[in-house]
């Protein structure tokens, strides 16, 4: 079967230091899956390679089968492959509404002239308080973003990434910052959305990871540690060695 979206042997040096090593990776179709890792693993790296944000040194990615490699950032995104940051890039002095509507009308090819009133582009407004109605954010459609709090925040940063209709999301980090309570709200968000839409999550928040993932991907100095279910990872005694220094007797 054809992967949402993969690496083969993807590599990044940055002079003699190499980043990523031949990473051979596979998001399937509909996937719940998790990228975890010690700091420097190579995770931030891995992902701005897949999303074009960074030129790989060799190697392949391919989207839903397509040959992905040369694109840019936006002609990626225009094939369906969405991503938010750990940081968010939100229009923090803009409303809610507005923020998810740019998203969307660019995918429709109208942003240019979405800050001209019409009522031709009614049809972007209500696509985008739907998406907000479904993520619970509708009340929030007026507010301009900086007036919300971070964990609402991020979940504005997942609208707009739905509104661009993604085949397959990824999620910086999506609980950065966020406290614990928020966070949970943040995974309820996640569990919720259609299931079509391949998710891989880089997430520091094992917690999250493990009541989310299906399948979690274990990255270390620049290669795959280890792959599997969460009760594998869990149980699995290199994981235990990278993450706390563990060594078996």
């Amino acid at each position: 079967m054809i992967a949402a979206l993969e690496s083969r042997r993807l590599c990044k040096n940055f002079g003699a230091l190499t980043v990523a090593d031949e990473i051979d990776f596979r998001l399937e179709r509909g996937a719940r899956h998790a990228l975890i890792g010690p700091n420097g693993a190579g995770k931030t790296t891995f992902i701005n390679m897949l999303t074009g944000r960074l030129r790989p040194s060799s190697g392949q990615m391919l989207l839903g089968g397509e040959d992905i490699t040369p694109l840019s950032q936006a002609a990626r995104v225009k094939r369906g492959l969405g991503r938010t940051f750990q940081i968010n890039t939100l229009f923090l002095n803009l409303p809610v509404i507005d923020n998810v509507a740019l998203a969307v009308a660019e995918r429709e090819g109208v942003a240019w002239s979405m800050f001209r009133p019409a009522n031709r582009y009614r049809a972007v407004v209500d696509e985008s308080m739907a998406l907000l109605q479904t993520l619970g954010l509708a009340d929030d459609a007026p507010v301009h973003v900086t007036r919300l709090p971070y964990g609402k925040q991020r979940l504005v940063e997942i609208a707009v990434a739905l509104g661009l209709k993604p085949k397959v999301l990824l999620l910086d980090e999506p609980a950065a910052g966020v406290p614990s309570l928020e966070s949970h709200r943040i995974l309820e968000v996640l569990a919720a959305l259609p299931s079509e839409i391949a998710i891989l999550i880089i997430e520091h928040d094992m917690d999250l990871v493990f009541r989310f993932a299906q399948r979690i991907t274990v990255l270390w100095q620049g290669t795959i540690l280890v792959e599997g279910t969460p009760a594998e990872i869990a149980a699995n005694h290199r994981v235990r060695e990278v993450y706390l220094g563990e060594r078996d007797a």
